[in-house]
């Protein structure tokens, strides 16, 4: 069995259960089918007190970026609904692990289940046994009768960013840090060299995947290689600030990912692709809650969950102000990646006039042209 997706990546170690000592029973979940007059409990309204919500991480809750994201998520969660019990576990292996870990979110009564990155057949085959609970999986592809899927539109932060990295570098060379060639990995590097190359066209971008998404001296080893080849502008889809580090001793810029950065080197710092899952994990209770909650897929967008974080110290004004003048017009409905666009080996993509949805963006497994090291 594989797992691939924006976020799919192999932990081999995890966190013990959190907040579930006690917990009891084998996890074995037996087929149950909701009928008219017995309909699952994400149908029906739900007090809070005897509500359960559960939460599986990809990686530690102090990863300074992707889980630590999703933790202030779970904790905005905990101040809306005070009286509703949460669980989660860190570090989530991508193994059949991760299936007997979401069995045993279940077993503890929970009526949600949140997997906070992409996991396929492990949290399918728990939810397709376990009717009466409520499944969403963040970066999933799947839409069931009682799993859905959310994910980030991050590709038009990115291209907002792009823009200010176009028009700060000195070399025309930019260096990528990416975990795996997956699709949020191609839609963070081609969003980000197509707003640089919106402002200069000759700029490109070299790529380095380190095949872990929190691995911080693999991370600076990367980071390091693509500044010794000239690239003045360090960015990115990491799950923590290494290549930061390396952009502050290297005389270097960096774009950040996750979450806001800027004190772990200001002098370096221009943003970063900030993700806030809020707002969002506390309307999916709340419609669990009401008993109107439906299994659906859902982008957050640009302003609603993802957006740029503050320029940093050393942003000219007047850069801050051509990127995001673009980000004012995407607000407005503006899509920038409009053919035509080519991948790096000459193939045409998108054709002219075309402009591609966000599924199309969400499901991309190529790179733009001007991008070397991402096949």
């Amino acid at each position: 069995m594989t797992v691939s997706g924006p976020r799919g990546r192999l932990l081999t170690t995890r966190r013990g259960l959190l907040g579930m000592a006690g917990a009891a029973g084998s996890g074995l979940l037996l087929p149950r089918h909701a009928t008219a007059a017995d309909q699952p409990v994400w149908r029906r309204p739900l007090a809070e007190s005897d509500a359960v919500i559960a939460f599986g991480h990809t990686g530690p809750i102090t990863d300074g970026g992707w889980s630590m994201v999703h933790d202030r998520g779970v904790q905005a969660v905990r101040r809306a609904f005070p009286r509703l019990r949460t669980i989660y576990v860190e570090s989530v292996p991508y193994s059949a692990d991760a299936t007997r870990i979401f069995r045993q979110f279940v077993a503890e009564g929970a009526q949600m289940v949140f997997a906070t990155s992409e996991y396929g057949d492990f949290i399918k085959d728990v939810s397709d046994r376990a009717p009466d609970v409520a499944f969403m999986e963040c970066d999933g592809n799947n839409v069931t009768g009682n799993l859905g899927w959310y994910y980030v539109a991050h590709w038009y932060a990115s291209y907002i960013i792009g823009i200010a990295a176009g028009l700060m570098t000195r070399t025309g060379k930019l260096g990528f840090l990416g975990s795996f060639p997956i699709p949020s990995v191609y839609a963070s590097a081609n969003a980000t060299l197509l707003g640089a190359q919106s402002v200069n066209p000759s700029i490109t971008m070299q790529a380095i995947t380190i095949n872990a998404w929190f691995d911080p001296q693999a991370a600076t080893q990367a980071a390091t290689a693509l500044a010794d080849n000239g690239c003045d502008f360090l960015c990115g889809i990491m799950d923590e600030p290494a290549y930061l580090r390396v952009a502050v001793q290297r005389g270097l810029k960096a774009a950040m990912w996750n979450t806001g950065m800027l004190n772990y080197g200001p002098e370096a710092y221009v943003s970063s692709v900030s993700l806030d899952f809020n707002d969002f994990y506390v309307s999916q209770v709340r419609d669990l809650l009401a008993g109107t909650w439906q299994p659906q897929g859902r982008f957050l967008t640009l302003g609603h969950g993802v957006d740029r974080d503050a320029w940093g110290p050393s942003v000219p004004e007047s850069v801050a102000r051509q990127a995001d003048d673009m980000r004012t017009r995407i607000l407005a409905g503006y899509v920038p990646f409009t053919g035509p666009i080519h991948d790096n080996h000459g193939r045409l993509r998108v054709p002219a006039g075309v402009t591609p949805s966000d599924l199309d963006i969400y499901h991309s497994d190529w790179a733009v042209a001007g991008v070397s090291g991402l096949e």
